[in-house]
């Protein structure tokens, strides 16, 4: 990436964390105001505003009335407390404020209503999800906060099994597919018909040497993307034996330096895993007929109801191994959004997109599992998160919300970095070819970001598990709602392994006597 690119793509984000009201408690590393208790009668009053509107057709205009009713009207203050009032009134705080900021901007809320480079305040959010789901929003303070407190609900309650849970997609991402589920207008990006259909419609129109391509990186990928998950179990067990207290004798904890490294040495790996599947979708980009690049266009970018209904079981190549045919599939569905897609869709990421290292996806994602048509609640992040913070006291919650500051300047370089691997990785598109000792070079940065941000997790989790009360944990088992799920050992990704794998020695993680 050059300098103005680089320059440019700083100032735009910058311009939207001002935006966004960084300069709030946040920005000064202040923890957040105390949460407005609500009394009998306020609560009543905030479900009779609510009792005049459904939480399917609220509009914008009923979102402004509802908090003008109840903020400038009531004088209720924006928080957990209200907010849970709310969503037992069936609605969702989040999107009331995504479809109206409530009046008074920072005055009720850390996060103020948007303004432009005139100072003005801007429209209200756009109801499409291509403008709901953006970089800027992910990378956002209140996006941020709730998901690493969601991190931390599964971190503190869990167990190392739990930990090592990750969605075979969280891997090699460069190829716009998150972008895609997230956008999806039909609403159906985080149920597993989505992947199905994509999957399905592509293998329907490739044919068999066009498929062979696939195979091929299969075969050859299978054992590569197992060692890959092997490798983040040390660095699991580490976190958690941070957690437990179970460090080596007259250690002072986690040693960072270790930590970025061993990251940046994983998240190289997984780019040189990218560069090989970027090159194969290139070479079947360039070997596509012109009557299947007219069926695939008919599919768009985003639009789950737009795609004929095929799915992927017809495919599944019999007598290979779970994880190979786990590839498969994967390299069928980023096929597409990739190339259907855009630099814009390959730079984006969830917020839960790092420090995967501490049973999020367990916690969110097991309910699905097996479960051939179930929508994962977008807002159970959200929801679990914000509780989290606001059963905590001043001082356990500042240890959650000063990582925001800590990681802001590598979560934007991380947005610079994820854009200089997507052109890269593009080239292959145009028949071009793309720079490998770039693209590694660009990984191996990337992982030592994340890794960054993840000592800052761990760290933090464990200071806050040490201080909880008995009575804070008893609510936090309650938020984590699993109670009937069994949990395996360890995970190969999604997959349950049968017996505890066996872990090299730790300490290195940890700063030496």
């Amino acid at each position: 990436m050059n300098k103005a690119a680089t320059i440019a793509i700083t100032f735009c984000l910058l311009l939207t964390f001002a935006q966004q009201g960084q300069a709030g408690y946040l920005a000064e590393n202040r923890p957040p105001p105390r949460d407005q208790a609500l009394t009998a009668s306020q609560q009543a009053h905030v479900k009779t505003v609510l009792s005049k509107y459904k939480p399917s057709t609220v509009t914008i205009k009923d979102a402004k009335a509802i908090h003008q009713a109840l903020f400038r009207d009531a004088g209720l203050r924006a928080g957990p407390a209200l907010d849970a009032v709310i969503r037992s009134a069936g609605f969702d705080p989040f999107k009331l404020r995504d479809l109206a900021p409530p009046p008074g901007g920072n005055q009720n809320s850390n996060k103020g209503p948007a303004r432009d480079s005139n100072n003005r305040q801007a429209r209200p959010a756009p109801a499409s999800n291509s403008d709901r789901y953006t970089i800027e929003q992910a990378m956002s303070d209140r996006a941020q906060s709730t998901t690493i407190a969601f991190s931390g609900v599964a971190f503190i309650t869990g167990k190392f099994g739990a930990s090592t849970f990750i969605p075979p997609g969280k891997v090699c991402d460069y190829f716009g597919f998150q972008y895609m589920r997230d956008i999806d207008a039909a609403g159906k990006g985080h149920n597993p018909i989505f992947l199905n259909r994509v999957v399905g419609n592509v293998m329907h129109t490739l044919s068999n040497q066009q498929k062979q391509l696939f195979k091929d990186l299969a075969q050859t990928q299978t054992s590569q993307l197992k060692s890959l998950a092997l490798k983040r179990l040390p660095l699991v067990k580490a976190f958690h034996r941070e957690l437990d207290s179970d460090i080596p004798r007259g250690s002072s904890g986690l040693n960072k330096k270790a930590v970025v490294q061993y990251v940046g040495e994983l998240f190289e790996f997984d780019a040189d895993l990218s560069y090989a599947r970027a090159k194969a979708f290139g070479r079947l980009a360039t070997s596509l007929s012109s009557s299947q690049k007219a069926y695939l266009g008919k599919m768009k970018f985003g639009d789950f109801n737009s795609w004929p209904n095929l799915n992927e079981k017809s495919s599944i190549i019999r007598g290979k191994p779970h994880l190979y045919n786990v590839a498969y599939m994967t390299y069928g569905s980023e096929f597409f959004s990739w190339y259907a897609g855009s630099v814009k869709a390959d730079t984006y990421f969830c917020p839960e997109r790092h420090g995967t290292y501490f049973g999020g996806f367990y916690m969110k994602d097991m309910p699905a599992m097996g479960v051939e048509d179930y929508d994962i609640d977008t807002a159970i992040t959200g929801n679990i998160g914000e509780a989290f913070l606001s059963l905590l006291n001043s001082s356990q919650r500042s240890q959650i919300t000063q990582i925001l500051e800590k990681q802001r300047k590598p979560l934007m370089e991380i947005a610079e970095v994820r854009q200089a691997m997507s052109r890269e990785l593009r080239k292959f598109l145009d028949g071009k070819q793309a720079d490998k000792t770039k693209v590694l070079a660009l990984g191996k940065r990337y992982g030592e970001l994340d890794g960054e941000m993840s000592w800052y997790y761990a760290t933090a989790f464990a200071q806050v598990n040490k201080t909880l009360t008995t009575a804070q944990r008893t609510k936090l088992k309650k938020l984590r709602n699993l109670s009937g799920y069994k949990m395996a050992p360890a995970y190969i990704y999604s997959s349950p392994m049968r017996s505890q794998p066996t872990i090299a020695d730790t300490n290195h993680f940890f700063f030496a006597p």
